[in-house]
């Protein structure tokens, strides 16, 4: 009865008892798409990989989809141009009430440029969190420069200072 096989490939204490006696294989150049296919048919959560007659590894759920997410990392964001990087931001940065004052920002290649006018340093970190926030953006560099509005103290950003070193 299919009951009681069932039970022992549940329960059974050696690897006779709980292994498939018969497993679906795959081979090395089997398309993920193929793959998944046949995991959803048989209704298997892993296949062994062969090349010939010997186990080179096996393919889970989990391994198919780390392959797709790294192949959708590689797909550049259609709208992920410098200008729509640009735009984003800055309609992003209108919506504040912290945006730094005379806000300008540059795009090339994605690396995003900040300038601007800031009276405390959150108002740094939040630009360039929403900055780095915005889908595209491969680098962000401050540019922003701080004044204390008492005393009227100016200082260049960290990284412009670092860089005339």
């Amino acid at each position: 009865p299919r009951a009681a096989i069932d039970f022992v490939h549940e329960r059974g204490r050696h690897v006779e008892d709980v292994m498939t006696p018969d497993p679906i294989t795959v081979d090395e150049q089997t398309p993920l798409d193929e793959l998944v296919r046949i995991m959803e048919k048989k209704g298997v959560k892993r296949l062994p990989v062969m090349s010939g007659k010997m186990l080179v590894g096996i393919i889970t759920r989990a391994s198919i989809l780390q392959a797709v997410a790294s192949l959708a990392e590689e797909i550049p964001n259609p709208t992920a141009d410098d200008q729509h990087i640009r735009d984003r931001i800055l309609r992003q940065i209108q919506d504040t009430d912290w945006r730094p004052a005379g806000f300008q920002v540059t795009v090339r290649n994605s690396v995003v440029h900040l300038h601007g006018v800031i009276f405390d340093d959150s108002t740094r970190k939040a630009a360039i969190v929403l900055a780095e926030n915005t889908a595209g953006v491969k680098a962000v560099h401050d540019h922003l420069c701080f004044v204390d509005t008492y005393s009227g103290y100016y200082v260049e950003p960290p990284e412009d200072v670092g860089a005339a070193r």
